[in-house]
């Protein structure tokens, strides 16, 4: 599997069969016969994917498992679930991308989750979306192997709400990053050592 940024929540995996998208909410990242997913609400969807998933549910596509679980997202009252976290099963790799969710999963949506190799996550905080804090509950709460921050402060991005830079987003985590990659290229067999590693990709 390999997993690229493309800025905000947007993500590439590209596995032996298919391609999957998360989050293109411009549009421009997934190409024909992809299969694009979404967490949250997004304006019209244009492009030819082969599919386009928005919500929870079971699907299997080219030899690819995608579950979609029903979250409460971060401005939400409690007992709300509007937004949806994937996760995904490809090339034996579990990546789980989670959205703008609130801080606080149940039991069965972490039983739900399982075992779960790379964490994708949004990190910017602002009132918008989860900040370091609840980033670092929800590492806690999922122990994945790797964890690859999302949706931070971008100057080619102009968010609704100003969001937290990496810089200080890490500071905040007390984490620091073992790698920094274009692109990160994994094999089930690869993914071994302890829980929590942190990866920065850069974005494309």
């Amino acid at each position: 599997m390999e997993i690229q940024f493309y800025g905000a929540n947007c993500i590439r995996l590209v596995t032996k069969k298919a391609t999957i998208v998360v989050d293109d909410l411009t549009g421009t990242v997934a190409k024909t016969g992809d299969v694009a997913l979404f967490t949250g609400l997004h304006d019209k969807f244009k492009a030819d994917t082969k599919i386009v998933i928005e919500q929870p549910g079971e699907y299997e596509v080219s030899d690819t498992s995608i579950q979609g679980i029903s979250a409460r997202s971060h401005l939400e009252q409690e007992g709300d679930r509007s937004v949806t976290i994937y996760k995904i099963i490809g090339d034996d790799v579990r990546v789980a991308v989670l959205g703008h969710i609130y801080p606080e999963l149940s039991d069965e949506q972490l039983e739900a989750l399982g075992t779960i190799d790379v964490l994708i996550i949004p990190v910017g905080g602002g009132g918008y979306t989860l900040d370091a804090i609840g980033a670092l509950k929800l590492i806690k709460d999922i122990e994945p192997k790797i964890i690859i921050p999302t949706h931070y402060g971008d100057s080619k991005i102009k968010y609704e709400v100003p969001q937290a830079s990496l810089t200080d987003v890490l500071k905040e985590l007390s984490m620091e990053p073992k790698e920094t990659f274009p692109k990160l290229k994994l094999k089930s067999n690869e993914i071994l050592g302890e829980s929590n590693q942190l990866i920065i990709l850069e974005r494309q």
